[in-house]
């Protein structure tokens, strides 16, 4: 039971560190878009894709980030028993 309960564990850990990779990605990509479109007056695909990158990092990051939390403090849970 124990070690089912620590692959379940681990594979959500995985996907939780999968999820904050892909939202702070878009963060990235968010940041460095800006930044070129506020060096080339800020063209009409660059306004897009910021727009576009910020809201996707505002939906996939939370999520990522509770999980994660989650998983730790059941992990210190379980050290504490």
């Amino acid at each position: 039971m124990t070690d089912e309960i620590a692959r379940r564990r681990a594979r959500i850990a995985r996907l939780a560190t999968a999820g904050k990779r892909a939202g702070y990605l878009a963060l990235v990509v968010a940041i460095v878009v800006f930044f070129v479109g506020l060096a080339t007056d800020f063209p009409r695909w660059s306004v897009v894709t910021t727009t576009a990158a910020l809201v996707a990092a505002c939906i996939i990051l939370p999520v990522p980030i509770v999980v994660g939390y989650g998983v730790r403090a059941a992990a210190r849970d379980d050290m504490r028993r």
